[in-house]
């Protein structure tokens, strides 16, 4: 991933600017989120895509199609970027 990851040099989950690129993140762009899944899950992971609604000291919340607004907690964010915007979608045949 870019400049814009949600992992730095020091690594997913060390704390400070450097580790949490998230934090930098501004309401209104579009992103995607993997985020880390409880233990015992199927996988590891998943991905959360959407618009940024919100950052704070607990993480982001995104606003997906499906699900609507998804939280999710900076503890959670393994990786993550800014992503160019959706493409427009194509009228019905």
């Amino acid at each position: 991933m870019s400049s814009d990851d949600a992992s730095g040099p020091a690594g997913p989950g060390a704390g400070g600017p450097a580790a949490d690129p998230w934090r930098a993140w501004r309401p209104g762009q579009r992103v995607v989120v993997r985020r880390r899944l409880p233990a015992g899950e199927p996988q590891p992971y998943t991905d959360v895509l959407g618009d940024l609604v919100a950052v704070d000291d607990d993480g982001v919340t995104v606003r997906t199609r499906r699900a609507g607004d998804v939280q999710v907690p900076g503890a959670e964010i393994a990786l993550g970027k800014v992503v160019p915007p959706a493409p427009e979608r194509r009228p019905r045949r």
